[in-house]
């Protein structure tokens, strides 16, 4: 097993003495100065430090043979995709075969990025050649007329030192995507910047060095006028554009970052011997033995096998309050352990666990491509051949019509056509919004896993939502308790938690649990006998005691007349009701329903107010599902469902032309999820759901489907915004680069204020998608 680190094999001498390195397996001679460590009373012998420092962290791992079995990682080998064309993956950074971007890993790492450290480093050295280039260039109009005090030539040729190496060295990466681009056939933005720069300094190169080709007419007193100052200021200013994207996008993986550092570092494993230390979480496999201490996060997945305490599950739930956590019960890896210590069993790790599967969720949903895409790559490939005609077609015009001296105008406007024109923002617009968007959301709770169900979120116009854990609590709990004789009412629960604690039906357990938090005594059933679909009886304190539906009571020869009302009054509100008998009479009626969370009422009028219309689709029975419409305000409620009748009623919805969000919690909800136009999967539920719908809600209550809704409509208004911004300083600075301006007003933009402008533009679409940071939701 290689661990990083290439051994090259050591010729063992004849008759030496050899161990096997337990860190890589390697057989070394043993000599007085082989590395070497002590556990459990034996002596272990490595290789090389970094297998000793690897042993030392963990040695039982090494000595029992569970590094032999361990699967490994992934190799560190990342991918790269290109933040625009994820279709392109490739396994070394490098640029984007399609637009010339710098591809990036596909799962976000601690590492700083290589591509920003090289740009930032290409862009000071730019700019500290640029300044001198603009004082000799255009010290004059600042009262600094450095030109005069050398002479023309000699600043001529300082120039080309100067400008020189930014040309060969600093700019390489944008000549060498500009050649991709036209090797691949697909214009985009360094086409056109490549073409300006390299326009502008081969001019520049003649004119310093061979001016005597210049007609008279292009001279000045001095000379002939050079451009080195403007391609080497346009490099620059488009360095500084590409780290300013750069440096967003980096910070559109803090999110990521932040759910990575949400697990620890180590565990501290329990060996079989009962001694503890903090092992690296990557040597953790499955049924290894952890202690969580208190104040500790939970390392991986697993099951509690003793102790009990409380744990924050805020991170998966967003619910504040504490869970109870004991033997048998699952712990999720990154939650917080409050007060006691807990021994638990390694169920998930690594890739598996629950905070893995979102993290990687995270990470496509920056990488996944919104149909609006589509829109900056077609207007890019119709601008750049545009563009270079308008060039063309301003030269000759100049040439032909121009004033004197015509080359040099000619020159000067079909360079700052090919520059003014760079989309360099246009190609930002989309991405740039989506990531600060789904940064946004994650802090909100709402999960984008691919970037096309944010934006279709923005055009929902009906909504279907599952019952059962999403609209409620998703667990039964004792609502009503009903004395029709003169029995206590504590009494009266204390027989029915008697009854029902040797029940296998989930009803029971919430009338047990809501007996003792009511404070009832505690009491054993006898004989105890579960009639199925009908109930349960025994005998508790010497009595007969029976809990059940109608039919339960009249098989007892009990008349339930006088009882039924009660119990229809609490039907209609959705509520299970049965009957406790003692002895020969009724005594009262237990009711047991499944509670609205808190927040759904709110959430369904604020969702009513956004224009959304609301049904309920449930697989429980009509009466209850019309109780809680009614109490909601649903519009239209669909009981009795099977999984794939969902499915039936989206694809029905979808071909009317209505525009589908489906929210749900379970595997039964998933079919459902994948179909409709926007599947949001609660967080609190199953896996499955969550790997089928395009959005997950981590709180697990309906607010988050209202703040997906805010997030995805001002998500689509900064897209555009940002497209209008790229195209708007481009499409206005083309013609006046041109020279449309000229003959009336005079105005000519020289090739600096075309490097300006780019810049601006992409300044603004950056400063306009990072305003989503800080969206209302």
């Amino acid at each position: 097993m290689d661990h990083g680190h290439s051994h090259a094999k050591p010729t063992i001498p004849e008759g030496a003495e050899t161990a096997k390195d337990p860190v890589c397996g390697m057989s070394i001679a043993l000599t007085p100065e082989t590395r070497h460590a002590r556990f459990q009373d034996e002596t272990f012998h490595f290789c090389s430090e970094v297998c000793q420092t690897k042993f030392e962290a963990d040695p039982w791992f090494y000595t029992s043979g569970r590094a032999a079995g361990q699967k490994k990682a992934a190799p560190t080998g990342a991918q790269y995709t290109c933040p625009m064309h994820p279709e392109i993956v490739r396994d070394e950074p490098g640029a984007c075969p399609i637009c010339g971007m710098a591809l990036e890993p596909m799962l976000p790492s601690d590492e700083p990025s290589e591509e920003l450290a090289d740009f930032t480093r290409r862009m000071w050295i730019s700019s500290v050649a640029a300044v001198p280039l603009i004082v000799l260039a255009m010290g004059e109009m600042v009262a600094l007329p450095v030109r005069d005090w050398i002479g023309h030539q000699t600043a001529s040729y300082l120039e080309f030192v100067l400008a020189t190496p930014i040309m060969l060295w600093a700019a390489l990466p944008f000549f060498r995507r500009g050649w991709d681009s036209v090797l691949n056939r697909t214009p985009n933005m360094w086409t056109l910047i490549s073409l300006g720069v390299a326009a502008a300094y081969l001019y520049s190169l003649v004119a310093t060095f061979l001016p005597g080709v210049f007609p008279d007419a292009y001279r000045t007193s001095e000379g002939v006028g050079n451009y080195f100052e403007a391609a080497v200021v346009i490099v620059t200013l488009v360095f500084v554009g590409q780290v300013l994207e750069l440096r967003a996008r980096e910070r559109t993986g803090d999110a990521i970052r932040a759910l990575l550092d949400l697990a620890p570092k180590t565990a501290r494993r329990i060996l079989p011997d009962g001694t503890e230390y903090d092992a690296p979480l990557e040597n953790i496999m499955e049924g290894d033995r952890l202690r969580v201490r208190p104040g500790d996060a939970v390392p991986v997945d697993g099951v509690v096998i003793e102790g009990r305490s409380s744990l924050d599950e805020s991170m998966l739930t967003g619910e504040s309050m504490p869970v109870e956590k004991g033997p048998g019960d699952v712990v999720t890896g990154a939650t917080i352990n409050h007060n006691g210590s807990l021994t638990i069993e390694a169920g998930k790790v690594g890739a598996d666990t629950v905070l893995a599967q979102i993290v990687a969720m995270v990470s496509n949903a920056r990488r996944s491509r919104a149909p609006i895409q589509g829109l900056a790559d077609r207007v890019s490939a119709v601008f750049v051949p545009t563009v270079v005609v308008v060039a063309i077609f301003a030269f000759v015009v100049w040439l032909i019509w121009g004033p004197e001296p015509p080359l040099v105008f000619a020159i000067a406007s079909a360079v700052s056509v090919l520059i003014i024109a760079c989309p360099c923002a246009l190609g930002l617009a989309t991405p740039i919004s989506i990531t600060t968007a789904a940064g946004r959301g994650a802090q909100a709770g709402v999960l984008i896993k691919d970037a096309e169900a944010l934006e279709r979120m923005a055009g929902v116009d009906t909504l279907i939502v599952d019952k059962t854990g999403t609209l409620t609590m998703g667990k039964p709990r004792l609502t009503d308790t009903i004395v029709l004789g003169n029995m206590p009412e504590a009494d009266l629960l204390s027989f029915a938690a008697a009854l029902e604690r040797g029940s296998e039906h989930p009803l029971a357990e919430a009338i047990v649990e809501g007996a003792e938090a009511q404070g009832a005594a505690r009491q054993d059933a006898t004989d105890f006998e579960a009639v199925t679909g009908k109930g349960v009886r025994g005998k508790v304190a010497g009595q007969m005691v029976a809990l059940g539906n109608a039919a339960m009571m009249q098989e007892m020869g009990l008349d339930t007349a006088h009882a039924e009302v009660e119990a229809d009054s609490l039907r209609a509100l959705g509520k299970t009701a049965m009957f406790v008998a003692v002895g020969d009479a009724i005594v009262g009626i237990v009711a047991v329903a499944d509670p609205i969370k808190d927040s759904t009422a709110e959430a369904i009028d604020e969702l009513h107010a956004q224009g959304l219309r609301i049904i309920m689709a449930t697989g429980d029975n009509e009466r209850t599902a019309q109780a809680v419409a009614e109490k909601l305000g649903i519009d239209e409620v669909r009981a009795g469902v099977l999984p794939e009748e969902k499915k039936d009623l989206i694809d029905q919805l979808r071909r009317k032309g209505h525009k589908i969000a489906m929210a749900g919690d379970g595997v039964n909800d998933a079919p459902a999820l994948a179909s409709a136009d926007v599947g949001i999967a609660m967080g609190t539920g199953a896996d499955v759901a969550m790997e089928s719908a395009g959005i997950t809600l981590l709180g697990g209550d309906l607010m988050g489907i209202v703040r997906a809704r805010k997030l995805a409509r001002a998500t689509l208004r900064n897209i555009k915004q940002n497209l209008f911004f790229a195209l708007v300083y481009n499409a206005a600075g083309v013609p006046v680069a041109a020279g449309v301006l000229y003959p009336v007003l005079g105005i000519l933009i020289s090739p600096m204020f075309a490097a300006a402008a780019m810049s601006l533009s992409s300044v603004s679409v950056v400063g306009n998608a990072l305003r989503l940071g800080r969206a209302r939701l």
